[in-house]
């Protein structure tokens, strides 16, 4: 699970949300899922409290992670990574332009 990170930008490849982009909110590299704003995002009913209102909030739920594919920041076309050594650190990079995104 080190090929996407907290923040990454992702596209999905298959599903109801298949060509969406969207930023990664959460990643459970234990059941292999992510949660992302805007994707996957079903409708909850809250019951009012103290601290909320209630009402009907919509919430975005976990998919598996092999359903999506890392958009590369830099030449923003959708890639896998390889993770290459620099200066004794492990860094990823795009196999599309080559450029290294940031540490592992």
């Amino acid at each position: 699970m080190a090929n996407i990170k907290k923040g990454d930008t992702i596209l999905m490849l298959s599903g109801k949300n298949k060509g969406k982009k969207g930023k990664v909110i959460k990643v459970n590299p234990e059941k292999m899922t992510l949660i992302v704003e805007g994707i996957n995002v079903a409708k909850r009913h809250q019951k009012p409290m103290q601290k909320n209102p209630g009402g009907i909030i919509e919430k975005a739920l976990p998919f598996a992670a092999s359903k999506a594919i890392l958009v590369c920041p830099r030449c923003g076309k959708p890639t896998r990574i390889s993770v290459t050594k620099v200066e004794g650190k492990n860094m990823r990079s795009c196999l599309k332009c080559e450029e290294i995104m940031d540490k592992v």
